[in-house]
Formats: structure tokens, sequence, C-alpha cells
């Protein structure tokens, strides 16, 4: 199952490249990269930049999240060699299409386990 979600995320690392002009992923094994790397920023790093920035995301609801996101994909951009965002509005833009296709694609697969776990004599 992890290896379907970082194939998937690799992906829409592509994806976003094709259609956001800002952003530049050369090849598919950069995105293989990438995608590893956006796994372990958000396991590692985003917690510590969410509580150290607590509140300020309180005070704007939550959106400060845009702003954590957009510059952990930057991040990415400044080590990760075949990978280029040309500046901060695109970064958040990036992160907010990955964002939303990590969220549809999580939310595919709940509903496809939901249906696997129905007990066949249920009454």
């Amino acid at each position: 199952m992890i290896l379907f979600r970082w194939l998937f995320t690799a992906g829409l690392f592509l994806i976003i490249s094709r259609y956001i002009p800002g952003i530049e992923v050369q090849s598919f094994s950069t995105a293989l990269i990438l995608a590893f790397f956006w796994g372990v920023v958000n396991v590692l790093l985003k917690p510590l930049l969410i509580f150290f920035t607590l509140p300020l995301n309180i005070v704007t609801l939550g959106l400060f999240l845009f702003v954590i996101n957009g510059f952990l994909f930057w991040f990415l951009s400044t080590f990760i060699k075949g990978f280029e965002v040309e500046g901060f509005g695109y970064a958040i833009l990036g992160a907010m299409i990955l964002s939303l296709g990590s969220l549809i694609f999580n939310t595919l697969l709940k509903d496809s386990k939901k249906d696997h776990n129905v007990p066949l004599n249920s009454k």
C-alpha cells in the first residue's frame, strides 16, 4: 500500500509540473525522489513547524498551513536536483494541488476499504 501511495504522489508531482509553468520536474526518477522526501518532510518537519507556528495558525484560522505547505514544497526544490520552483506563489499553488490530489486519493482508498470489510452474513 505504501508503494502505491509513493507512486501516486510521484505521478502528482509530474502532473503538477506539466500544468503549472513555474514548477519543473525533470524526470520520473526525480518525481520518485520528490515523493519520498515529501513524505519524510511531512513526517519530520511539518509537525514541528505547525507546533511553533500554532498561535499564528489559530489567529489565521488554519490558513497559515498553506504557507507551511508551500514552504516545505519550496524547501524540497532547494536540495533536490531536477526539481525547480520559480517562486513562493508557485510553491503554495503546487502544495495545494498536491494536497488536494492526496485528499482525493485517500478518500477513494478509504471508500474501497469499506466495501471489502463488509461481513457476508450481516443481520
